[in-house]
């Protein structure tokens, strides 16, 4: 099942059965508003707390998916979170409320991937024949923890990222029908020095391209065998330079062949900086619009890179670089 030494090959082709991408009010006049399967009008949810709203969307996104798997909640036999508020709190006041099994994962930006890599990992094994796997992010609970406030109106600069706000689920099995998760790789910590924590797509991105190439090393594939290879929230500064590193490096890719979600998720016209970012924005860009797109038969096979900045408040605080992260899932129809 491990095939060089990063990534897993899926032998049973877990089915992802249903899935659901849920987003907020800025979301909705995004580039993509037709691919939620919900848009709430309301950024605080009807909670008095940025962080209770995060958690709502969470609710939503996993109900949804559950729902459109035509399931209960009791058919799942575990569900894998991950969200990028201080440990994990919304996931874990989710599970809360869903009573499913949970296992709790933090990889960033990155948890997206890693959960549908190991929810696949669990079934391939045979230990479990449904997960749920979903991550979440809001841009108030994001902006507060490792900036500033929204409140407070600080002044960003051009590399900077637009927090998503949304969640997004999937539900695995070993039977159904629906795209497949063939391959995971699992991506390295690499860390260039990068410190500042408004340029986080420029601190992901050697990263994404460490993984991108032990992705198809290890498979011996070339970039033709996909249709689209989607990183997860790099933006215009960090996609501009994994563009330029695996141009370097001898890995080139046709026209719209290599995205980014952060990219793809908002209009041009709407002022998110260099893109979108956040734990939802690989979420709800690949558990929304990719997925359909598959299921409309436009796309055929997909390699999903998420990306993750793997600082906290406190590394920040102590001068600490700023590690990388990037897992990527091979999903094909």
């Amino acid at each position: 099942m491990l095939q060089g030494h990063q990534t897993w090959v899926f032998n049973s082709m877990p089915v992802i059965r249903a899935s659901a991408a849920v987003g907020g009010p800025f979301e909705a006049e995004g580039a993509l508003h037709d691919d939620f399967d919900r848009l709430n009008a309301d950024i605080w949810m009807g909670q008095d707390s940025f962080e209770k709203a995060e958690k709502k969307l969470l609710e939503q996104a996993c109900d949804l998916a559950i729902q459109q798997a035509a399931m209960k909640k009791a058919d799942v036999q575990f569900f894998i979170g991950g969200d990028l508020m201080d440990q994990i709190i919304s996931s874990s006041f989710a599970a809360r409320t869903l009573g499913v099994p949970y296992l709790g994962i933090y990889g960033a930006c990155s948890s997206s991937m890693e959960g549908l890599a190991l929810a696949s990992l669990l079934i391939e094994s045979g230990f479990a024949q449904n997960v749920l796997t979903a991550t979440s992010s809001h841009n108030g609970a994001a902006e507060k923890q490792y900036r500033y406030p929204t409140e407070y109106g600080s002044q960003k600069p051009p590399t900077a990222q637009w927090t998503v706000t949304g969640a997004g689920a999937a539900i695995l099995g070993r039977e159904g029908t629906g795209p497949h998760v063939v391959a995971a790789t699992i991506g390295k910590v690499v860390d260039m020095g990068l410190s500042d924590p408004l340029n986080m797509g420029g601190a992901m991105a050697p990263a994404a391209v460490d993984t991108i190439e032990a992705h198809f090393r290890d498979l011996q594939r070339s970039p033709s065998y996909y249709d689209l290879i989607v990183t997860g929230d790099l933006g215009r500064v960090g996609h501009g330079i994994a563009t330029d590193l695996l141009t370097q490096h001898g890995i080139k890719f046709s026209a719209n062949q290599f995205n980014d979600c952060g990219l793809m998720i908002y209009q041009k016209e709407q002022p998110v900086f260099a893109g979108g970012s956040g734990c939802a924005c690989s979420a709800t860009v690949t558990y929304g619009h990719l997925l359909k797109r598959m299921k409309k038969g436009e796309l055929h096979r997909i390699l999903v890179v998420a990306t993750g900045a793997l600082l906290s408040p406190l590394s920040y605080q102590q001068k600490e670089s700023i590690p990388g992260v990037a897992h990527a899932v091979a999903i094909e129809m």
